[in-house]
């Protein structure tokens, strides 16, 4: 259990998600809304650092190994997560190819030097972004996330849609998939352009099954006493170690990004 109180609810919505991992190291037990801020300042700062400077997303990369070393994640469970930026880097391989200006050989291959250096900047700190949200999301339960956005004083409408979109995703998920044994047991098979017809139906109805349970939950809410703002449960405030402990990574990234801009 982590300082902000949520035990691991593996089968329930809004508790443990699948990018979570269970765990008892420091970085798990940090509170929500400290970890939420480093992460940010993190990212702040490798996007402020000059991409001429490739030492210094190396020495990044290995402040976020370290962290994923605390936290006790496996790299191969890190890594299955960047799966995710595939899009970006498909991206960035092509910007060599299309990006106008100097030009250079490479592999036998005519590429743009400006091309190169913004698919390097792309990849580079979009991956680092990318990793370090991993390493969030893998030590942070969501109710716990959401809680640190309250934390953390963001427009409580955006927080509340957030945590809707969140807990009824797996609804709506359940729904599709009920539909779809529907129409298999019916012997009926997406194979061509003729069948869009009743996947447009049936998107359809998901649309007003959706729209209607949404009616039915609102209800619920607002005869339980809803009046537009979600009550915060769990009053936790971080200590000032807590606060050390997550400026850590920030100010470490902050120190290398000066040096990378003086050197």
């Amino acid at each position: 259990m982590g300082r902000d109180g949520g035990t691991s609810h593996a089968g329930g919505h809004g508790g443990a998600h699948k990018l979570y991992r269970h765990g008892h190291s420091p970085v798990h037990a940090l509170p929500s809304h400290c970890k939420l801020a480093a992460v940010f300042g993190f990212v702040v700062v490798v996007v402020s650092t000059p991409r001429e400077a490739v030492w210094a997303f190396g020495v990044y990369a290995a402040l976020l190994a370290g962290v994923a070393a605390v936290a006790r994640i496996p790299a191969g469970f890190l890594l299955r997560r960047l799966l995710i930026e595939i899009p970006f880097v498909a991206f960035a391989v092509l910007m060599p190819f299309v990006v106008p200006g100097e030009q250079v050989e490479v592999l036998g291959l005519s590429v743009s030097v400006p091309g190169l250096w913004g698919a390097w900047n792309v990849l580079a700190k979009g991956t680092l972004g990318v990793a370090a949200s991993v390493i969030l999301a893998s030590t942070t339960e969501l109710r716990a996330l959401l809680l640190g956005l309250q934390r953390l004083k963001l427009p409580p409408l955006l927080v509340q849609i957030a945590s809707f979109m969140i807990r009824y995703g797996d609804v709506i998920t359940d729904e599709m998939r009920r539909m779809s044994i529907a129409r298999r047991s019916r012997g009926f098979e997406a194979r061509g352009v003729r069948h869009w017809g009743v996947l447009a139906k049936s998107a359809g109805a998901l649309f007003i099954r959706s729209y209607e349970r949404g009616e039915r939950v609102h209800l619920a809410m607002v005869s339980r006493g809803y009046t537009g703002t979600m009550p915060v449960i769990d009053q936790v405030t971080a200590t000032r170690a807590d606060w050390s402990s997550a400026a850590a990574l920030p100010l470490s990234a902050l120190l290398i990004c000066l040096l990378g801009w003086t050197l």
